[in-house]
């Protein structure tokens, strides 16, 4: 199956489960033909077919709960019930049972790609081995939250410096057009729920964000509280793409909150499962850190370290896994990830070129 088959049927799935939303998934398909990294992202569903091609070996590791769509820019912040400022994984639409090896060599293969377009500095090998380094570590260590507050300072720097200005953000939630039609009551109920308080005014918007996820239904309240605005944001969830690939093997449930409860993390209060719909708080004081705006090489290192160590963290979650992902990961022979991760890294950059000959 090539990739505009499986972009095809991939897509015939999805309009099964939800209601796609035309003008997004079109645009989705323009990112896709530009740039390769961007066709990453967008395609989990097409990763999970290759993996079991080029990465047969590495499917037989340990497997449980893990991210799935991993990658260099599913990295953000946000406040935890102490109002502390919290960094790490903010996305989980794919997260399903995998081999632990899955999501460090889709990170890994996120930071070549971003490499091979400029956006990371550093050699392939040292990613690679930053990624592997705070992976491993973080599990013997048995996982521990990235809280920027008297530690990681460095981090706290790069992701402070990237906050939203408050006027910019909320400029920016003001241009966003009314949802057409009615909202699914689901929705309605679920960002209803999540507001600071029962009866407040709101008004419905459309958002356009992401990449995997461009298509699904974004629909966002916006209203005024006490003084200042708030905003949530309602997207429609369905299982992983595993399921579409696999549906005998694959469960057909969605593990977001699963993860979420699991993993060894900070959560934010704000974010929760309603249904089939994941509503989270948008706010100014929530940021993705950005790869092409770090200032050395040094930087990259220590941030891919510290998706590793995150990485971890998820994984650590499922306590009785990591003894034996430690085991496996000391019978490897060295270079094993970045090898792997530039067999992905090419399959997917000829993937990318087929579906810019198609488009």
């Amino acid at each position: 199956m090539n990739i505009v088959k499986a972009t095809r049927k991939y897509e015939e799935w999805l309009g099964s489960h939800l209601r796609i939303v035309e003008p997004d998934l079109q645009l989705k398909h323009e990112a896709m033909a530009k740039s390769s990294f961007c066709f990453l992202r967008a395609t989990f569903y097409r990763w999970l077919q290759v993996w079991e091609e080029v990465c047969a070996d590495l499917g037989r590791a340990p497997r449980l709960l893990s991210v799935g769509d991993l990658h260099v820019e599913n990295f953000g912040t946000w406040r935890d019930t102490d109002g502390r400022l919290i960094w790490g994984v903010n996305d989980f639409d794919e997260t399903c049972v995998y081999p632990y090896t899955m999501d460090v060599v889709r990170l890994t293969t996120s930071a070549l790609m971003a490499g091979r377009e400029e956006r990371l500095t550093m050699k392939p090998k040292d990613s690679a081995d930053a990624i592997l380094e705070g992976y491993q570590k973080g599990l013997q260590e048995g996982g521990r939250p990235f809280v920027l507050g008297e530690e990681h300072s460095w981090l706290r720097a790069i992701a402070e410096s990237k906050l939203r200005d408050p006027a910019v953000f909320w400029e920016k939630m003001d241009r966003l057009p009314p949802v057409r039609g009615e909202a699914p009551e689901s929705a309605r109920e679920a960002l209803e729920h999540m507001l600071p308080e029962p009866g407040i005014p709101y008004r419905l918007a459309r958002r356009v964000a992401g990449m995997g996820s461009l298509g699904r239904v974004r629909i966002v309240a916006i209203a005024e509280w006490k003084g200042g605005r708030v905003a949530r944001e309602a997207k429609a969830l369905l299982p992983s793409a595993s399921h579409w690939l696999n549906p005998k093997r694959a469960p057909g449930e969605i593990f977001y909150g699963v993860i979420l409860r699991r993993a060894v993390r900070c959560p934010d209060p704000y974010v929760q499962l309603r249904g089939h719909w994941i509503v989270r708080r948008l706010s100014p004081h929530c940021s993705r850190i950005e790869l092409d705006e770090l200032e050395s090489a040094r930087g990259e290192l220590r941030l891919l370290e510290a998706m590793g160590r995150e990485t971890a963290n998820i994984h650590a979650g499922t306590a009785e896994k990591r003894r034996a992902i430690l085991g496996d990961l000391r019978k490897r022979k060295a270079g094993w990830l970045v090898k792997a991760a530039q067999a992905m890294a090419d399959k997917v950059q000829k993937d990318w070129q087929a579906w810019k000959e198609h488009r």
